[in-house]
């Protein structure tokens, strides 16, 4: 037997909520384009996002700790995968279109330059005369202009709702300039519930991160309310070694099942509060549904605050942030300097790029995994290492 797209598209009807968002009911995409045969629409977006340069380049691109301290903290690609398996969690529990949220997941954080948020704080800085720099804006750029994978188009020619959910992607760290995809609109369910992934991905694997690297103290975390909670629902006691490798895994597993399990109850929730029995219900909505309960959201208010004292800033981290803003901003100065040390293929753009010369040296720059700024940083100011 062969499952068709539009076997696939009936699933969806009888068996999504009807609040959910069906593949066939999209708003399209930009260049017109015939259906697959045996697979929907969210489907092949999910697939092309893969098969990006973008999307590869996340493995060498810095989560929290650069490549070079270790092979076992995440990294964007791994954080991006974490993110698409509780975003696909959260849908289904929810009655929503698993193959839309995951998209959206595995496309948020495409345009993340080299090592992490300060590569973006430094670039940005840099570019406040040229119109700034913002990873999410990078993200959509490089979906409809900079990843160049058809003779008739640029970008991957997304449907309307993944760009959609790449735009309203709103979390703490993220800027959302929604004015080209109906601002007063909710996203799509699928939209809000990958916000909550990503904060529950970066929340807790953070938090792993810095208990394994021992910058973070299993004392100190155990002063947090969501750790004696997930202690607690552990039949663990107060003072329980974080430091154990097994006890480790085990509190952080379910502590993502607590974010989880509270996030689906809350919005299942706010969703019969707000009497939402369609999308065009969700829609109108003044504020996302997706939540959630008061009393986790403080707590991980809490969390936040926590990881942003005692793991962002910690001197380790800070050393290794220090490093990377100097490695951007001398790649910027030298290359804005003397263009001619870009790529041949990258200086050809300076000329038909909006921005010119200070937008193409940030898309170059924004575009390199950790390991290639470095190499590019030796090859520039090593003169002993081969250009």
């Amino acid at each position: 037997m062969q499952i068709t797209r539009q076997g696939l598209e009936h699933r969806e009807e009888a068996s999504l909520a009807p609040f959910a968002m069906r593949s066939s009911h999209s708003r399209g995409r930009v260049y017109p384009e015939d259906e697959h045969a045996y697979r929907t629409a969210y489907q092949r977006d999910r697939d092309r996002i893969i098969h990006t340069t973008a999307f590869r380049r996340l493995e060498y691109k810095t989560q929290v700790f650069v490549y070079s301290e270790g092979d076992h903290y995440r990294n964007r690609l791994t954080h991006s995968i974490e993110v698409a398996q509780i975003g696909r969690t959260l849908a289904r529990s929810l009655g929503c279109n698993e193959d839309l949220i995951e998209a959206i997941c595995l496309a948020h954080d495409l345009g993340h330059p080299p090592f992490g948020h300060t590569g973006e704080t430094t670039l940005n800085t840099l570019m406040q005369p040229y119109g700034g720099y913002d990873h999410q804006k990078q993200t959509y750029r490089i979906i409809t202009e900079l990843e160049r994978r058809y003779p008739d188009h640029p970008g991957l020619n997304l449907t309307y709702e993944v760009r959609e959910g790449v735009v309203k992607h709103d979390t703490s760290y993220d800027v959302v300039d929604a004015r080209n995809y109906c601002p007063d609109e909710r996203g799509t369910l699928e939209c809000q519930l990958s916000n909550l992934a990503d904060e529950i991905a970066y929340n807790t694997s953070d938090l792993d991160d810095g208990l394994r690297s021992g910058v973070l103290h299993a004392e100190v975390v155990l002063e947090l309310a969501i750790a004696r909670r997930t202690l607690g629902s552990l039949g663990l006691a107060a003072g329980a070694d974080l430091t154990d490798e097994l006890t480790r895994h085990r509190f952080i597993r379910r502590l993502v099942g607590i974010e989880v399990s509270d996030a689906i109850r809350a919005t299942a929730a706010e969703l019969v509060s707000q009497d939402v029995d369609s999308l065009a219900d969700l829609r109108r909505l003044e504020k996302n549904v997706a939540r959630y309960s008061a009393e986790l959201a403080e707590e991980n208010r809490a969390l936040k605050d926590f990881l942003y004292k005692n793991f962002y800033r910690q001197y380790r981290v800070v050393r290794m942030a220090s490093k990377a803003d100097r490695i951007v901003r001398r790649l910027f100065d030298s290359f804005v300097a003397e263009p001619e040390q870009l790529p041949t293929a990258t200086q050809a753009r300076i000329a038909t790029q909006a921005g010119g010369l200070h937008r193409v040296v940030c898309d170059y720059i924004a575009g390199m995994t950790d390991r290639f700024a470095v190499l590019e940083y030796k090859r520039l100011f090593d003169p002993e290492e081969r250009v």
